[in-house]
């Protein structure tokens, strides 16, 4: 039921975007070209219709990318208007790129005033939305009870997503337990009406659409002689496995002819999302390999004639799935500086060269890996990749550290860009780490790569 209620009320979202982008669309044509702004010749209306097209592929599959299609009741009125915002202005850059190169015969003008047009409406909508359904729930119009069997964490965990998700209409207005002194109390906002063996008495006395049994693994012999009690109503009976608790990326039902299949642990990129990600990668690491190439040229030359060795550092560090491969950098530290084996960085390091000392501090020294980009064996964003002789001792101290090799390594990450370099938690850099492999998107991708080029490679604890 909740899948069903999400699904109807993101069409409608999804519906109501589209008329927006619509309307907005043909704002913008007719504020261009019939308010009485200088033109020089209206367009050919098949090339019209075009672009129209366009938008309403490019827009909504970004909004998607964006997480608009997501329910997200933490997120604020200006929060949502402001990732709308986002979203409609990476949506209309990529609209033009791809205008240009399908036809150039497009009016600029005219999609600039649609941005706005577009921008505006949509959040109006959003925001219309909004008041809508907190006036309805406010009025409790069309709510659905619900009686949730479990006062443990599982039975909380349960009543607490209901409540971040008031908008599919849904009330907890019970819950039962097995342990008498909990009769009474209150648990997450929802009172304990009774045990689990009163279930009969408890639904007589107060009917409801609902029951969601969230029972531990503990108390599974429990489950049968329930369930044989609801058999005998109408009552709509859900179950909530007890298997959170070894839930770590991607997880949720899935479907294998027609057996039901709960994911644990998945990969957190697949299908086009991978195309999208790598030809994000190649587009943009080749960008910057050209645009930065004097600069690599002039870096290359400092490093050879202030030190002796090779101008570029070769280090094995581990990547995706486990597998390890070279990752490049300008060198910054003498030919010998690992005679006595592996060291992790730490600041005012001897071993670095003067020249190496600035490369560090400016984080040009990381430059090169645009070609482990480009080649694939790493992605513009991602986390960063470690030294094989050090994850073997981190995989024990900290806990879902290996999850991160789920997913190409990144020559910049949403750690990084957060201050989380060098010798700092090693425990605040996962976290965040796993927040980026779990909300990935274009968006994020971008936002990440732009907070770099503009700041990021300056860090206090680069060194």
């Amino acid at each position: 039921m909740f899948s069903r209620f999400q699904g109807f009320y993101n069409s409608i979202k999804l519906l109501a975007d589209l008329s927006v982008l619509v309307a907005a669309f043909w704002a913008a044509y007719f504020t261009r070209f019939y308010s009485g702004l200088p033109h020089e010749s209206i367009p050919p209306l098949q090339d019209t219709l075009t672009s129209l097209a366009m938008v309403l592929i490019v827009f909504p599959v970004t909004f998607r990318q964006a997480n608009l299609y997501t329910t997200n009741r933490a997120r604020s009125h200006i929060g949502e208007v402001f990732e709308i915002f986002k979203a409609t202005l990476f949506a209309t850059l990529l609209l033009v790129a791809v205008r240009y190169f399908v036809s150039e015969r497009y009016s600029r003008m005219t999609i600039a005033i649609f941005m706005v047009y577009a921008f505006v409406g949509v959040s109006g909508v959003r925001l219309a939305f909004r008041a809508a359904f907190n006036s309805l729930r406010r009025r409790g119009f069309n709510l659905k009870t619900i009686l949730v069997v479990g006062a443990g964490e599982l039975g909380q965990r349960v009543i607490e997503t209901i409540d971040e998700h008031r908008e599919l209409g849904f009330t907890v207005t019970g819950v039962l337990t097995r342990k008498p002194e909990k009769v009474g109390t209150v648990v997450r906002g929802a009172k304990v009406v009774g045990l689990i063996a009163e279930v009969d008495a408890v639904l007589d006395a107060t009917p409801v659409d609902q029951v969601i049994i969230a029972l531990p693994m503990d108390d599974q012999a429990l489950v049968k002689p329930l369930m044989e009690k609801l058999a005998q109503r109408t009552v709509d009976v859900k179950v909530v496995p007890d298997l959170y608790q070894y839930r770590t990326l991607r997880s949720g039902l899935e479907e294998f002819g027609g057996l039901p299949i709960i994911s644990l642990q998945g990969a957190p990129l697949h299908g086009w999302n991978v195309v999208l990600k790598r030809a994000f990668d190649v587009a943009f690491s080749l960008l910057s390999l050209v645009v930065a190439s004097p600069v690599l040229a002039l870096i290359a030359l400092a490093v050879k004639l202030t030190s002796r060795g090779p101008v570029l550092y070769r280090q094995e560090r581990m990547g995706m799935d486990g597998r390890t491969f070279e990752m490049l950098k300008f060198r910054t530290m003498s030919v010998d500086a690992e005679e006595e084996g592996a060291q992790m960085a730490s600041p005012y390091d001897p071993r670095r060269t003067w020249v190496g000392t600035f490369l560090r501090r400016s984080s040009l020294d990381e430059l090169p890996q645009l070609f482990n980009v480009l080649i694939g064996e790493m992605s513009l964003v991602g986390p960063r990749p470690e030294r094989p002789v050090f994850i073997e001792e981190f995989k024990k101290q900290i806990p879902r550290y290996h999850l991160r090799h789920m997913v190409k390594a990144g020559l910049t990450g949403w750690a990084q860009v957060n201050g989380l370099r060098g010798q700092t938690s090693m425990q605040k850099r996962i976290e965040y780490d796993l927040y980026y492999i779990e909300n990935w998107s274009l968006l994020l991708d971008l936002k990440i790569v732009l907070r770099t080029a503009f700041g990021g490679f300056l860090s206090k604890n680069a060194y």
